[in-house]
């Protein structure tokens, strides 16, 4: 027989209720905010670009800081208050410098200084999207091997994903770039 008085065990799910609550938010915190409010720290317009391990007050790129055919990951900030917008995961960028004759009219219109940016957030699984292949100027995900061509609006080449990565629209302002308008759609997978 079980020696358990029952009648007087606690009832209240509360406590349940509050580790699973704790539980999600780290999932959530784990996966960059996904959904959530650090959705407010997204790159806005006139934002200027940091490289993404900027250590200190962050100082604006300028496309002669890139090398043509090397990716560079980024985030935006605000340029008065200097606050970076590396809240999550999904604000990531990647930048890659072409010459001006590569790009076709459409292209350069989202340009500045021949550096186009985009997502650095896969739209399959939401790894970064970072490996160079210089031939095909495409990048290619790490984690499942999808490949998106830079100078074709970075559409789906091969892999898994489904889309292209959203592409960020810049202008220069003072020769720095500068963010000119909102993601062409949303970052990462879904």
């Amino acid at each position: 027989m079980n020696d358990c008085d029952c009648k007087n065990a606690p009832t209240d799910p509360t406590p349940r209720r509050r580790v699973i609550r704790l539980a999600a938010a780290g999932v959530a915190i784990g996966l960059g905010g996904i959904g959530s409010a650090p959705a407010r720290a997204a790159p806005t317009k006139d934002d200027r670009l940091v490289a993404d391990d900027v250590q200190g007050e962050p100082v604006a790129l300028r496309p002669a800081d890139l090398t043509p055919g090397k990716p560079l990951l980024a985030f935006a900030f605000d340029p008065k208050t200097k606050e970076v917008r590396n809240t999550s995961r999904l604000h990531k960028l990647v930048l890659v410098k072409f010459a001006e004759s590569e790009l076709d009219a459409e292209t350069k219109q989202r340009a500045a200084g021949g550096v186009l940016a985009y997502s650095a957030i896969c739209t399959h699984q939401a790894c970064e999207v970072k490996t160079w292949v210089a031939k095909e100027k495409a990048l290619v995900c790490f984690c499942h091997a999808s490949k998106f061509l830079m100078l074709e609006k970075a559409k789906v080449a091969d892999g898994p994903a489904s889309r292209a990565l959203p592409s960020l629209p810049l202008a220069l302002k003072e020769a720095q770039l500068v963010v000119a308008g909102t993601f062409s759609a949303k970052p990462g997978p879904g």
